[in-house]
Parts: structure tokens; sequence; C-alpha cells
């Protein structure tokens, strides 16, 4: 960009450089850019180089980020100058300010066509580069075949043909009409014998595009390519300027191979040799050196090569070279080269006769799967998956159980839906199948679908064979102390039908069998109930005649769930407590369920349909999917339906396309626990009290006032200018305050009083009393110094879910005097907005002003309350779905001890309930939340950790209210993730007064009465 001579565009630029703030930027813009309008109005007056130097102007404007919308006219004028400088200022600022559909380019076409059949060689690389830049469908009809003539004209020079090569792929791409197929096939093999690498390159990427529009058109051409390939493989004629660290053209050789795979195939057996020659050149010859952008380059060139080859079929001794060198690539340290060689050795699948070769890397594969970068994680899992067959499959399965304890919480769906497919496609036998979908159940209960445990319910039903060895196992796990609940809902299915086969072995009579799972009854879902009662009414059918002890306690149970408010388990303790008195022909109406309809797995359709891309196979994607549509309770029975107990009510558990209760989070985990049911993924409320994720106030961010605000006679803030608030950056005041104000506002929201501000001449502390829904803040405001402060102003802007009365306020503090202002506060509704204190004062010929966030915070109307189990599950239970119950994988999560995390829920009046969750890694946590609009509402918190990554945990909130529970949820995130402090905060001594080390005086006795 020459701007010699432009002393006023020069001094602009420096003016905006010297700005200090973006405030001071944007007024020195708004003056110029009105500068500029007016002197476009007069028009008349302007020469030549001021309307240059006002556009460039312009276009400098725009480039810093702001709008210009006037002088485009003037901007498109210059285009028809005639002397160079204009017309360069012309096409650049149209080409940047300007977009394909704008008006004012119509204007332009003439000019522009003018210039390319011009003589100019430089007027016409500007019109081309327009054109190419910003050139639409208009440009296409109009200009189409003067940028052809010039492209194929032995009489232009390279640097004009480069552009009309890349000037006609524009305008194909807006009109694929403009280039004529018949006439441009000849021409194409013309271009593609160019010696000069700047043209190739950019006909190469003109062809590219129309063999991918019409590959039958083109097959001429083909052997041009090859040609091409050769030249640069064997560095024939290659300039050092299309030389990149010794490897030559290779985008054109990219470019190249791309356009190659677009033919089915290559038929001519010398052209086939030559290209074969060449890939075999390319593989041969890369190999990983230090040199990064070196690596780039020619790895860039071998995977396009591998690419071509997987299309063309080679012959095995190549693809086996091809596996041999991805081999090499995913044992190298550079994670970039691991995960290209993970990703195309997943390519090389397709190819049959590679996959052995392929298994003589498996070890390395695993390797991979333990990787620190998680993408190669990912792609070593779809490699292994997509390996696996019955000669490997027992091995691949096991490594994955075996991940699956350590893996982190995105992958463990994903994990444990690859590892249930495996198992069943290629299970060696099915007690090996039972085994492996038992151990998913057991590690990663949440990450398990509904699915899985049908299909083993269907195999168990359909092999008698089976059925003592799966029941076997299944209460061998009802032993453990904390199982998932999908894990308690198969086994009491299992042992239910099949218990009575286990009579004989010790731990399993029909009694004990009973007592096991009844223990579980407590801390199960809805649904899960309904399969318990199907169990106890099977479990007292298998021990006909009845053991009276047994009768009697499964009886009490069917009649404390005969008033039931849940439909379907009234109805089935009314039924089953019926039946069970008609003695032996209980046997005859609880009969065995007969064997499913053979059919085709579900897991395994939907691996089939998702094939080409075993990536996206995710049980994890295919819940997000149901998040946010309605949840449906299925009721028919189909292939992957559960599996009924006796002949009467149906079971009501969706199957994983209708999921009642599950997770909306595709990153969502879950530690194995008690708390079976599924949460989904967390909307904010839609209520009248919604809180907008546009305007919500950051608890730990500041917060910016612009302009002076309204301020009613009572020191509040009308509603309409609480709204206006916006979040601002720092406050510029010639005097700075004493110490960090952040640290001392979340000091303030775990504890009742403090120092809240100070400076050198005034010293703000806080006392605050909670009660419920209301509180009290008394502000002292103390003067340091010697002199007075004058002109004293306090406002409070509140929040909209705050009723706030502030008392009045002198408008002079006299000197080492403290004044003391009560605040009072009404929180209306949940809400993690604050007020904001609007202080300022003089000193001297000092104006200070200051805007400070005060502590009344979420938690501040917190009451922690203890609850026992008896009260926490049947709430628990009841907020089933979203809104009232949402969940969140939390990342980011500053490292702790459950210690330490139960210390920080209990400083934000959050009390923890021990025992209440079996699993050691897991808090749950309840609260009483206040509010004048509603009644007393309690709160109930899961956190569930990672033992291996403290950096990230999953949270489960659940609350009566839909806001409250977003609120609350996203108050502890921002706590956990945005304060790194916050259970140790910076600032813990008392407040007090302090003076210039000259001053005698004790002034810390001025503020004696705070505490």
């Amino acid at each position: 960009m020459a701007l010699s001579g432009m002393r006023g565009l020069s001094v602009f630029i420096s003016e905006i450089r010297n700005c200090q703030n973006k405030e001071q930027e944007r007024l020195r813009v708004d003056k110029e850019l009105g500068h500029i309008r007016t002197r476009f109005k007069n028009e008349k007056g302007l020469t030549p180089y001021d309307k240059k130097k006002y556009v460039w102007k312009m276009l400098y404007i725009f480039m810093l980020g702001y709008d210009v919308d006037f002088g485009h006219m003037e901007a498109v004028s210059l285009i028809s100058a005639p002397k160079y400088p204009e017309k360069q200022v012309g096409y650049l600022v149209t080409s940047c300010l300007l977009n394909e559909n704008h008006d004012f380019l119509r204007l332009a076409i003439n000019t522009v066509r003018n210039d390319i059949i011009g003589r100019n060689e430089t007027f016409q690389c500007l019109a081309l580069t327009l054109v190419g830049n910003i050139g639409g469908r208009e440009f296409a009809e109009s200009l189409a075949p003067d940028v052809q003539k010039l492209l194929i004209s032995s009489s232009c020079r390279p640097l004009v043909r480069k552009k009309a090569a890349l000037c006609l792929l524009r305008l194909f791409r807006k009109n694929p009409d403009v280039v004529n197929v018949d006439g441009w096939s000849d021409r194409m093999t013309q271009l593609l014998d160019e010696r000069n690498l700047g043209v190739l390159t950019s006909s190469m990427s003109l062809f590219v595009a129309l063999v991918s529009n019409n590959h039958e058109a083109y097959w001429s051409c083909l052997p041009k390519c090859v040609k091409v390939l050769e030249r640069l493989a064997k560095n024939q004629d290659i300039p050092q300027e299309y030389t990149y660290y010794g490897i030559p053209s290779p985008w054109l050789q990219v470019k190249t191979m791309r356009a190659l795979q677009y033919f089915p195939t290559v038929e001519d057996p010398n052209t086939r040799r030559s290209l074969f020659d060449v890939l075999q050149r390319i593989l041969m010859g890369t190999d990983v050196v230090k040199n990064v952008n070196k690596n780039n380059a020619s790895h860039a060139v071998l995977f396009e090569a591998l690419a071509l080859v997987m299309h063309l079929d080679a012959e095995k001794e190549m693809m086996s070279q091809c596996v041999a060198l991805l081999g090499k690539f995913i044992a190298v340290r550079e994670p970039n080269i691991r995960y290209l060689g993970l990703e195309n050795m997943t390519r090389m699948l397709m190819v049959t006769d590679v996959q052995d070769i392929i298994k003589g890397h498996q070890a390395q594969i695993i390797t991979s799967l333990k990787d620190p970068d998680i993408s190669i994680r990912r792609r070593a899992l779809d490699l292994l998956y997509g390996m696996c067959d019955v000669s490997n499959a027992k091995d691949i399965v096991e490594e994955l159980l075996q991940y699956l304890g350590t893996a982190d919480f995105t992958m463990r769906e994903e994990l444990a839906l690859k590892a249930a497919i495996l198992a069943e496609k290629f299970a060696p036998d099915l007690s090996w199948y039972v085994d492996v979908i038992l151990q998913l159940i057991d590690k990663a209960g949440d990450f398990v679908s509904d699915d899985i445990w049908f299909r083993v319910v269907q195999f168990v039903t359909n092999n008698e064979d089976l059925q003592p060895y799966a029941a076997l196992k299944a209460r061998e796990y009802l032993d453990k102390p904390a199982i998932h609940e999908t894990m308690v809902k198969v086994s009491a299915y299992l042992l239910g039908e099949y218990s009575h086969l286990l009579a004989r072995r010790p731990g399993c009579s029909p009694k004990e069998i009973f007592g096991i799972i009844h223990e579980k009854l407590p801390t199960v879902s809805t649904p899960t109930v309904s399969i318990l009662l199907s169990t106890y009414a099977k479990i007292l059918m298998h021990s006909q005649p009845p053991d009276p002890e047994l009768q009697k306690s499964i009886w009490a149970i069917f009649s404390k769930y005969e008033t039931c408010i849940d439909v379907e388990i009234q109805q089935r303790a009314v039924e089953y407590i019926a039946l069970s008195r008609k003695g032996a022909a209980l046997m005859d109406i609880l009969a065995e369920m007969p064997k499913f309809p053979e059919r085709e797995s579900s897991l395994i359709k939907k691996a089939e349909d998702t094939e080409g891309d075993t990536a996206e196979l995710s049980a994890i994607k295919l819940r997000a999917q149901q998040a946010s549509s309605a949840l449906v309770v299925t009721d028919h029975r189909a292939a992957n339906d559960p599996p009924q107990v006796g002949q009467l009510s149906m079971v009501k558990i969706p199957s994983i396309n209708n999921m009642e209760n599950n997770y909306g989070d595709q990153e969502a985990t879950r530690a194995n626990g008690i708390f079976g049911e599924g949460e989904s993924q967390p909307h904010p409320p839609t209520n009248g009290h919604a809180p907008n994720a546009e305007i919500l106030g950051d608890l730990l961010s500041p917060l910016a006032i612009e302009g002076p605000p309204s301020v009613s006679g009572n020191g509040i803030l009308s509603e309409d200018d609480a709204l206006a608030l916006a979040p601002v950056g720092d406050q510029e005041n010639a005097v700075k305050p004493m110490g960090d104000i952040a640290e001392r506002f979340h000091a303030l929201c775990l504890k009742d009083s403090g120092v809240l501000y100070e400076d050198p001449y005034v010293q703000i502390g806080i006392k605050a009393e909670w009660r419920a829904h209301q509180g009290r803040i008394v502000l002292f405001l103390g003067n340091k110094t010697t002199s007075s402060l004058d002109a004293v102003q306090v406002a409070i802007l509140p929040p909209f879910h705050l009723k706030l009365e502030l008392s009045s306020v002198p408008e002079i503090i006299p000197p080492r005097a403290q004044v003391q202002c009560p605040l009072e506060v009404v929180n209306l509704r949940a809400s993690r907005d604050v007020a904001v204190l609007d202080l300022s004062y003089k000193f001297g010929t000092k104006l200070v002003d200051n805007k400070l966030r005060l502590p009344a915070v979420l938690n501040k109307f917190f009451q922690p309350i203890p609850v026992s189990a008896e009260e926490f599950f049947p709430q628990w239970r009841s907020l089933a779905a979203p809104p009232l119950k949402l969940q969140e994988v939390v990342r980011g999560v500053r490292p702790m001890s459950l210690g330490d995390m139960a210390s920080l829920l209990n400083s934000w009046r959050l009390i923890v309930c021990p025992g209440l969750d079996p699993n050691p890694s897991n808090l749950v946590a309840t609260t009483t939340f206040y509010s004048e609009t509603t009644q007393a509402m309690l709160c109930l918190v899961r956190i569930e950790t990672d033992p291996a990554d403290r950096t990230q945990l999953r949270m489960t909130v659940a609350s009566g209210d839909p806001t409250l529970t977003f609120e609350l949820k996203e108050f502890i995130k921002e706590q956990l993730i945005s304060i790194p402090t916050a259970s140790r905060p910076a600032v813990t001594q008392q407040p007090q007064l302090t003076t210039p080390p000259s001053s005698a005086s004790d002034p810390g006795a001025l503020l004696a009465g705070l505490l």
C-alpha cells in the first residue's frame, strides 16, 4: 500500500495508534468519519487526490473493525479513474467494503470488463483480482467469455493467465453454466501441458472444480495429470521458487492427486503403471524429520497419496507398504502425525486385504488409547472398533473394559456402546457376552443405554443353558455395596425369572434373594420400582408352597404400594396381591417369559447405518438428540423393548430412541452410585423470571455502568436504569484502590463482615445479617484523612430480583469520622445478578467515583438444613427431569480433595449430607432457599468427582423452581471455575482505618463498632 505523500492519512494513522484506550479511538474515528462524510457531500471541491486519501482512510477504519456505511459510491467510482494510483485504490477498497450482492457493483461491471479486455496488464490484474474475490452471478454471465480468452491466450503473460484461471474458478462456482463442458475438455488438456508452475497450479485448481462436477467429460486430461505428477516427483524443470523445503510444489501435487480421485479408475495400463511408480516414490521418500514445516508439506502429499492408493485399489504389496508406513507414524512423539496416522489407518480398513496387516499394530493402537490428547484417543477407539473381528474381539473388548475405568467422562459412553456392540457381534460364547455387559453396567452404568441390558435379557431368555449362569452372576453383583440402578434392573429381572435355578446354592434361597433385592428398593426410581414389584411376585411364585414369613413381607410391600400415586406401580401392586392369593394357580399365571422372536439387534443396526462415520457412533450424541424433544414412554413390544415379568402389565421403559430420563449433555457423566435416574440436558428456565443468557449478571466479574445513573430520592436506581447495566472493564480514577477489590468481594460472599473497599482517603466496611429472605447490611464509610470529604453521594443500582432501601447518606464526612448507612434487602426471587454500590466523593480537587459490587448474593438467602435419607430420596425422585433437575459436566475445576470441596460447599451455606451416596467419590448437599414470592424451597445437589481427574466433575442440581435450579447450578459452577481462591479468601483482616505513617493518631478505633 503506497501511502507516500499522503501526509493526512499518515497523521490519522499515527493519531489512532496513540489513542490511550478504545473510547478515545472511537471518538477519533467518529470525528474522521464525520469529516469524510462532509467532504463527500461537497463532491465538486474534491480532487482525485482527496478522494483517494479519504477512501484510504475509510478502508483503514473498516480494517479496525468499525462499520463504514457510506462512501461506497466514491470507492466504486475510482475504478474508472484513468491513472493507476486512483484505480488501485478503487479496486482494493471496493473488494474489501462490498460483497457480491451489493447494488453498487452493477455500476462497475462495464468498467471492469473494459479493463479485462484492454491491453494494460496491470489494469487486467486489478480487474481479475476484484472479480476473483467478490464476483457473483451477474459478473459470471457478463465476464466469463472474456476471462476464458485471457486464460487460453498465448500472448498474455503468465501473471495475467494465473489470475484469469482463479477468476474463472470463482465464476464457475457461482454459475457452472458459464463453462461449456464440450469445448473445455481440449482446452484443459492444453492448460495441463503448461510449463509455468504458477499458471499450472491455478489451472489445476480450476480443473479440480470442473472434474468434481462432471468427470466424464475430462477423461482425456487424466494422462496429463499423471505427467504432471511424474514431472514433480522427478523434480524435472522445477524452478527454485516453487520448491518448498526441497519438495517440488507440494500444493500442486496435492491438487493433482485430489483431481485423480474423482475418476473411478485408471484404465490405460501404461498410465496406471506410471501413476503407481510416482505413488511408490512418494511412499518411499516420506519420513518424519525435525523440521515442522517440511513435515507438514511432505505429509500433506503423503496422505493425499494414501487416499489415492486406496481409491485406485492398488496391489496388496503397495497397500501393505502403506500400512507399514502408517504404523511408523502412530509410534512417533509428534501428536499431529500420530493423529493423521490413526485416521488414515482407519480409512485403510475399507480395503479388505490389509486388515490382517493392521492387526499387527494392535498393541501400538491400544497404547494410543491412553494418549493425553483426547483427539488421538478417539481416533484410536474408532480404529480398534473398526479392526475388531472374531480373532481379536476378546482382547480388544477386555482392553476397552480396562480402559473404561480410567477414561475421562467424555468418552465413557462411546466406549461402553462400542464395547457392547463388539461383544454382541463377535462373542466366542454367550457366557462371555453376559460377563462383558454386566462389567459394562458395573463400571459405567450411567453410560449404558437401556437397549444394551434389554438385549442381554433377550439372549438369556432365548438360551436355557445360559439362564443359571446369568442368574448367578446377577446375584454376585447384588452383593456389592454400591451398584448402579441399571444393574439393579437387570439383576432383579434375571433373578425374578431364574433364581429358582440357584435354589441349591448357598445364599440363593428365595428369602435371601428377596432380602438382597429389597435392600435396593428405597434408592431406585419409579420405573425400577415397577420391575422390583414384578420380581417379588415371581419370587413368591417360585417359592410355592410359600414361606409364610416371605409371603407376609412381600404382601406388606404390595399393600404399601396399593395407594401409590404412580398408576403403573399401583396397578401392579393391586394385581399382584390379588394373584398371589390364588395359591398353586400362580405358577401358571406367572409362568416364565416365552422366547423373544429373533430379530436384528438395534445396536448393530445403528452401527451399520453409521459405518461410514464411525467417529459419530456415540450413544452420547444419540441421547443429546433427545434433550430437546418431549419425554415419551413407549408401551409396545419391539425387538428391544423391555423384558416383561409374567403376562400382566407392561413395564414401561423406553428404548434408546424414546428415553424418559436421559442425559442431554453430550459430555454427560456419572460415577457409579445409587442415583439411578438420568437427567436431561439443562436448559435455562423459560418462565417469566427466566434469566437471559445475554444479560445475566456475572457474580464473579466486574460490572460496568456507562453514563450517570438517575437516582431516586431513596438512593435506589430506577428499574430501567438498573436494567441498562452493562459489563464493564477497569474503572479509571486518579485515586487507585488499596488491595484487590475482587478478592475483598469474594471474601464477603462467604462471610458477613469485612472491608469492601479502601483507598488513601476512604474505607468502606460492611457488616451484614441475613434471615430467610431478608437481610440488613450496614455500610461503614470512614474518612481516613484530616480533611473532610465533600459531595459524598451513595446510590444503589439494584438488580431485578432484589428490593433495596438505603437510608440517607450525609454529603460531608468530617475528618477522621465514620458514618453508618443501613441498607435493607429483600429477596424476591432466585438470581445471580448483584447489586452495585455507586460511591462518589470529592477530596480537595480530586473527584473519586467507584462502582462496587455488594455481596447480597444468592447464597446469602440459603439456610443449611440437614435432611435424612427418608426425606431426601422421595424429593430427589419426584424432581425427575428438567427444568426442575439439571445436570452438567464442569471442567477446569480447581483440583481439591473431597474434604476441601465439602468445606467449600459448607462455606456457600450448603450442608453436606454424608452417607446418602455410597460412592465415596461423590458428595450430596442440601440447603433451603428463601424468597418473598415463593415458599421455602429445598435444594438438592449431587457432585460426582473423578478420582483420576480432579479438574472435572459432574453436578446435578434439583429444586421445585426451574429458575432456582438453573441459578444454583450456574452459581456453583462459577464458584468452582472462576474463583480459584474462593475457599481461601485473601482478605481476612478485621476492617480498620489506616493512616499515612506520619499520623500519630489511632484511626483503627473509628471502626470499632463494625464487628
